[in-house]
């Protein structure tokens, strides 16, 4: 049994931000969304991550503002906890633990002190059946809160929570489920419920979608599968209850949001289009259309000024009053499905995958947004079920991130398809990619697969695809023989079959010196310097799903995947097969930072993912279910910084981390307890140090504290000689003098601090030219001056004796001010009695 590290499965970059719908901030300056296990706090100006709050174990599923402070906010997790913030400076406040998992949250600001929250009911483990609870939070000291006031308040609640809404400052609660629309009275303590015909007069279906109320009127707003909205009013009366029916949307109503003052209803479905109904006057109608994708939620800020829609793939638009787009906040583009591999770009560490229809997108992990995308088909997308269009299939990078070939493939039913392979040059000026060679066919059928050599560098890089016309070709950058005919372009160098059978897949090694091409059941190993076949490898029956070379003290082995579900290695050096194992491998990679691969493997409807080394037998690490269905996309990310992992069990992690995508289009990464906690020390709030040296304006006006201070004035105890020294009274009034008026206190508070400092320069400023070898003129002088130090000393030490006895000691006077007072003492003053006689 392989011993289990404490590794988690967790959304680390690239997370969905359109997952739940986001809370805008009472100033319109921040917006808040779930994002994997953390909610991101954006600015609407900058569009830039400002906060990342960090906390939760599992998924983030709610967020939403306090209603008594606008500067807190909680969320809600399946973890089973809610949590409270101020999402301002990234604190939490406090944890409540509810025990249950939370499928999203609620509040009103009638209600104070209780939230809602939707969870399963007792006894059901899925999201089939749901109750609506009201926790009444404890006021209780600790940031750790057990709570049990829990009530029921509504029973069969949707998994979506688009379906419950609060309606007049909280005086009843709606929610839809179906064909079913229950309205609950929090005062009457009184329920009614509606029903609609399960299909239309035209055979569409009426089922519910989303709910929304306006805040000071009896009227409840309903989306349906339709595109029909229905305007519910009467709804306190069982049998008096009427309803409005407004249609502009073609299909499913996926979001439906009244503005604060109650004079706009906002709707928005698959047209990506934002409709705003005028209320009450249903029959005029703006619309600001070509928002890039299917909305899928609704926010606007509470002053009315700011409105968001989040969108289908993974973008949070944010509007000016419905008028024009003011910022967009882009994640990683979500699809429908990704065809491509999942790369990384040597050149800006990116991941690069499918975006945009006909797009590839290159999105920064380490950043967590998107960098650019790259317009692949270069035509324009036209949203029609049914239409055919070219997709990008396919696409790799060489091992330098100068080259990317992509694969574009149009599929029609009538006709055979249409395959583009595509050469792209990194441009520097640009920093992208610019379109060098399009070689129209270059397969007579379906391309099967795509590699560069990985050691190939400038003019001899090397393409090798495979297709289903039972052939491979090498495709080489050549220079042209006369300067007029252009640039470097790519040719086919090579091509090759074996015995009539299809190339399934095709590998280099590491160095480039070998490659590897399946031949449905056989394996062929070929050299790319001189196109000889070297040797070919049997295994046990089954196409070969997946090859992949060895790497560093593993590059002797190579490994491949069959459909009769076996994992095979083979020695090269020994032409033979070394090890074999039964299992269903569905996606097999290797880190190219270390020796390690990984295996996902399908089991029981889950994915397992086993971690080993070719050369070895026992796996390194191993995890079960690590999500439900198949993965078939996973990529290792190098890492900025390497990890000191000291578990055996997680040092595969320590220079590359593993990302996959699951069937669900989440993609998931694994994270270490050490990491973790580096990153939660990184966000919380920096303390100021007392080592720091003192600024000018702490100087003037801080307090230090008894300890420091006397620290500081023990001859014994002296700072380093590399701390900065704090700066004096003259560099102190400089800088009071040179700040702007807006930060500074009150003059008042100032006056006598400035009038001090203000001495304190002149009395320093005579110490110092004497310590520099000024002496007085008269020795006779001078004598007199010793002898007034030592009584003006004497009778400023007398007092020191009595500090014991007595709290009100006269302070003890430096050297520096007994001269001063000795200075002062020797003035003529026979100009003030001649004022006094006249």
């Amino acid at each position: 049994m392989v011993e289990q590290a404490e590794i988690r499965v967790v959304h680390q970059g690239g997370s969905n931000i359109t997952f739940r719908e986001p809370a805008i901030s009472s100033d319109s300056r921040f917006l808040l969304c779930a994002s994997g296990h953390n909610v991101k706090v954006f600015s609407t100006v900058t569009e830039e991550c400002v906060q990342e709050l960090r906390g939760h174990a599992d998924l983030v599923t709610g967020v939403l503002l306090r209603p008594s402070n606008h500067l807190q906010a909680y969320s809600c997790s399946a973890d089973g906890t809610v949590r409270l913030w101020d999402f301002t400076d990234g604190i939490l406040i406090k944890t409540y633990v509810i025990g249950y998992p939370i499928c999203s949250i609620y509040a009103s600001a009638s209600h104070d002190g209780v939230i809602f929250i939707a969870t399963p009911t007792k006894g059901y483990k899925t999201l089939d059946s749901l109750q609506l609870l009201a926790v009444h939070l404890p006021q209780t000291a600790g940031q750790l809160v057990e709570t049990s006031d829990l009530s029921a308040v509504l029973s069969d609640v949707s998994a979506n929570p688009a379906t419950v809404a609060f309606g007049r400052a909280g005086e009843y609660v709606a929610s839809t489920n179906g064909v079913q629309l229950q309205i609950f009275f929090f005062k009457k303590q009184k329920s009614f419920r509606f029903s609609l015909k399960e299909n239309s007069c035209s055979g569409r279906s009426n089922t519910f979608t989303c709910v929304a109320c306006h805040p000071t009127d009896d009227c409840i707003a309903t989306g349906h599968e339709d595109g029909k909205i229905r305007l519910w009013r009467n709804f306190d009366q069982k049998r008096e209850y009427t309803y409005r029916t407004l249609h502009w949307h073609h299909s499913t109503v996926r979001a439906l949001c009244f503005t604060p003052e109650g004079s706009n209803l906002l709707s928005g479905g698959v047209e990506s289009v934002l409709v705003q109904w005028r209320y009450q006057q249903e029959s005029q109608q703006d619309f600001l259309p070509r928002l890039g994708a299917a909305i899928t939620h609704i926010a606007v800020s509470p002053d009315g000024a700011l409105f968001c829609t989040s969108h289908s793939d993974n973008k949070i638009v944010l509007i000016q009053s419905c008028v024009k787009v003011s910022s967009i906040i882009q994640g990683l583009v979500k699809g429908e499905a990704v065809q491509t591999d999942l790369m990384v770009d040597p050149r800006s560490k990116a991941l690069v995958l499918n975006g945009k229809p006909g797009h590839l997108q290159f999105y920064s992990l380490q950043r967590d947004r998107l960098l650019f995308n790259l317009d692949v088909v270069q035509q324009e997308f036209i949203h029609q079920e049914g239409l055919d269009q070219f997709q990008v299939v396919m696409a790799t990078l060489d091992g330098a991130g100068a080259w990317l070939a992509t694969v574009e493939e149009r599929k029609q039913e009538t006709a055979e398809a249409e395959l583009n392979l595509k050469l792209w040059a990194f441009d520097e000026p640009s920093q992208s990619f610019v379109l060098n060679t399009t070689v129209s066919t270059p397969h007579e059928v379906r391309i099967t697969a795509v590699t560069f050599d990985p050691a190939a560098r400038g003019q001899t890089s090397l393409l090798v695809s495979c297709g289903r016309d039972g052939l491979f070709k090498a495709w080489r950058l050549a220079v042209p023989a006369h300067p007029d005919d252009g640039g470097p372009s790519w040719t086919c160098d090579f091509v090759s079959a074996y015995h009539g059978l299809t190339p399934q897949r095709c590998c280099f090694s590491a160095d480039g010196s070998l490659l590897a091409v399946g031949f449905q059941e056989v394996v062929t190993v070929w050299s790319p310097a001189s196109w000889e076949l070297l040797l070919t490898l049997s295994q046990p029956p089954g196409i070969i799903r997946d090859l992949c070379f060895g790497r560093l003290s593993c590059s002797k082995f190579l490994l491949g995947t069959t459909s009769s579900n076996q994992l095979c290695c083979w020695n090269l050096l020994t032409c033979s097969l070394e090890w074999s194992t039964s299992m269903e491998v569905s996606l097999l990679l290797a880190d190219p930072l270390s020796d390690n691969m990984a295996a996902f493997c399908h089991q029981d409807g889950n994915t397992d993912l086993f971690v080993f080394k070719p050369s070895e037998p026992r796996p390194l690490f191993s995890q079960k279910a690590v999500c439900s269905g198949r993965v078939s996309r996973a990529v290792f990310a190098p890492r900025e910084v390497a990890l000191e992992s000291c578990e055996e069990s997680s040092q595969w992690l320590n220079r590359s981390q593993l990302y996959f995508l699951t069937p669900l289009m989440d993609l998931l990464t694994f994270s270490t307890r050490a990491e973790e906690e580096r990153l939660m020390t990184a966000s919380k709030q920096l303390v100021v140090d007392d080592s720091v040296a003192m600024t000018p304006f702490q100087l003037l006006l801080g307090k230090r504290r008894p300890h420091h201070q006397a620290a500081v004035e023990d001859p014994a105890v002296r700072p380093p000689a590399d701390r900065p020294v704090p700066p004096g009274g003259s560099a102190a009034v400089r800088e009071l003098l040179q700040s702007p008026a807006h930060v500074l206190p009150a003059a008042a508070a100032l006056c006598s601090v400035f009038m001090e400092a203000l001495l304190g320069v002149a009395t320093e400023t005579r110490e110092n030219e004497t310590s520099a070898g000024e002496t007085p003129s008269d020795p006779e002088e001078e004598e007199e001056e010793e002898d007034s130090d030592q009584e003006m000393e004497t009778r400023a030490t007398r007092p020191e004796r009595g500090l014991l006895e007595t709290d009100s000691a006269d302070p003890v006077l430096s050297r520096a001010q007994v001269r001063e007072l000795r200075r002062v003492r020797k003035l003529d003053h026979s100009w003030f009695s001649s004022l006094l006689d006249s």
